[in-house]
């Protein structure tokens, strides 16, 4: 084998692999562009959805529903396939059930993206209950961690495993009307490097991306302008932005990364 062989870039570093994404019931999320992203490099994808959250939200669900998400995904296969349920995640046993559904679909698992959240129904210091701090933490921060622990448990060694949580980046400045997603998603950062040192010693690396502000439909008329005005670049992120990287961290180029927090927010300034 020559140097030049060496360098040269696998063309689809994910084919074999199979993955779980959480989070992927609307074509605007962040989810799904990793869902395609993943799948346009060869491997195959269990999506995780939960639509009655987004039918919940302002923005709603996606307007062509649970199939145009998928056509989305089967779109941008590159010989993989995709399979998919939906589960709610304030269910303790939720985790472990998907993780399982995963295995039975491929035979395998070798990534894991919990990119699912629960936001909205939060408040400031002063109007916080029990019940909402609760509820953001099973979603955001346990259910992620369970997630892991099923996913460790079902690795077969036979490839590198991969494990990508998202966060927010609670750390980097002040989220003052949400403070039970603030606590729930900085658990998430928090905790990184602690799992991805155990992990290790199983071959699984372990990153959480915060993606920053992207443009998934959330946010109204004056919030878009005012947060626009602060990237470099006089835009949002966009969906894809954050899922070129977690899709990266999959492959086996990202074999030396673990136990990081890493920023993609396009030199946000705050």
């Amino acid at each position: 084998m020559t140097d030049r062989d060496q360098l040269a870039r696998e063309p689809l570093p994910l084919r074999g692999r199979a993955a779980l994404v959480t989070g992927v019931s609307r074509r605007a999320g962040i989810g799904y562009a990793v869902a395609r992203r993943m799948a346009a490099l060869g491997a195959s994808l269990f999506l995780h959805r939960f639509e009655p959250h987004d039918r919940d939200q302002p923005w709603g669900a996606d307007p062509g529903g649970v199939g145009a998400v998928l056509d989305g995904v089967t779109q941008a296969l590159a010989g993989g396939t995709v399979a998919e349920r939906e589960l709610d995640l304030t269910d303790p046993d939720a985790p472990g059930a998907l993780v399982d559904a995963a295995v039975a679909a491929f035979g395998r698992l070798d990534i894991l993206v919990c990119n699912h959240a629960r936001s909205g129904g939060d408040g400031p210091l002063g109007a916080l209950s029990a019940a909402m701090l609760d509820a953001h933490w099973a979603v955001n921060a346990r259910s992620s961690i369970l997630l892991a622990q099923a996913f460790t448990a079902r690795h077969d060694g036979r490839s590198g495993g991969r494990i990508v949580f998202l966060t927010s980046g609670q750390d980097l400045g002040p989220m003052r009307d949400e403070v039970a997603y603030a606590a729930s998603k900085g658990a998430l950062a928090s905790i990184t490097r602690t799992l991805a040192d155990q992990l290790a010693d199983r071959g699984i690396t372990l990153n959480t991306v915060n993606p920053g502000p992207v443009d998934t439909g959330w946010a109204t008329p004056a919030a878009r302008e005012a947060v626009r005005a602060r990237f470099p670049s006089g835009r949002w992120g966009l969906p894809d932005d954050p899922a070129r990287l977690i899709a990266w961290l999959a492959t086996d180029e990202a074999e030396w990364i673990t136990g990081q927090i890493i920023n993609s927010e396009g030199g946000f300034r705050r």
